[in-house]
């Protein structure tokens, strides 16, 4: 008996911790795979006010704003800007607009990161783009990892041009359980970022882009954010992709298809 009660106060008091301490398990600003990638696209650097009045860090490229869509990119839960170099690099070749925020908390960002807080954020940048003269149609919403959380929040029941959901998962409380599946995550879960019954209510263009080998996101989660999505929608599935994808001319083109076909 007493071995049985020391159990369940270990596991108890792994619960409370986890419980605690479950943001800093979610959201790594700090983690760094920068390998000195040098931007070659033009970008202004420029600040975006939330609603919640915190300042984001956010990378501006302007090609054309009247004729070509622009690209809102919603990175993921680790990292900077800089992280996505290797990435954005392939847009200088596209016929599109970008802009890419950090999180806050992230990339020297005021505040800390939450499912509510990044919505907020999201939707800060697409109000950011409003002000210039944009309108939901000439934007395409770009999720990558913990990203197509808040872009299919935002997309849902809106008009945007199109959806690109990078990696996506069908929810935090499933992507959790897969590294923990002797927790009860769907109770102690703050940030739950419900995908696959948002993607329900998106009714835009939707591209998913996933690998085979993905070690984070299970590559059955993008295969069912895809069956799930409403048409018209397409997918780039690859057999040796792992959770970064490889930014191949494959991948590349696929972007590129999917772009133009907004246009």
């Amino acid at each position: 008996m007493k071995i049985v009660i020391g159990i369940l106060v270990i596991y108890a008091s792994v619960l409370v911790l986890l419980f605690i301490f479950q943001r800093n398990l979610m959201y790594h600003p700090d983690e760094n795979n920068y390998f000195g990638d040098k931007l070659e696209v033009n970008v202004e650097k420029v600040k975006i006010k939330t609603s919640d009045n915190i300042d984001l860090l956010g990378w501006f490229h302007k090609k054309d704003l009247k004729r070509l869509k622009t690209i809102v990119y919603f990175h993921g839960n680790a990292g900077k800007l800089e992280n996505r170099i290797h990435k954005l690099n392939h847009f200088k070749d596209m016929d599109v607009n970008f802009l890419i925020i950090a999180w806050r908390g992230f990339s020297g960002n005021e505040g800390k990161p939450s499912e509510e807080g990044l919505y907020i954020d999201g939707n800060s940048a697409i109000m950011w783009l409003k002000n210039l003269g944009l309108s939901e149609e000439d934007i395409i919403i770009y999720g990558e990892s913990l990203g197509t959380g808040i872009a299919t929040e935002i997309a849902q029941n809106n008009n945007f041009a199109g959806l690109i959901l990078e990696t996506p998962f069908t929810s935090m409380i499933e992507a959790a359980k897969n590294f923990y599946p002797y927790i009860p995550v769907s109770l102690i879960l703050k940030d739950k970022y419900k995908n696959n019954l948002k993607i329900k209510n998106v009714n835009i263009p939707v591209l998913v882009m996933h690998g085979e080998t993905d070690q984070i996101v299970p590559f059955w989660m993008g295969e069912k954010i895809y069956e799930i999505a409403n048409q018209p929608k397409y997918s780039y599935f690859t057999k040796y992709d792992d959770h970064m994808m490889e930014f191949d001319e494959n991948l590349v083109l696929a972007l590129k298809t999917f772009i133009k076909s907004l246009n």
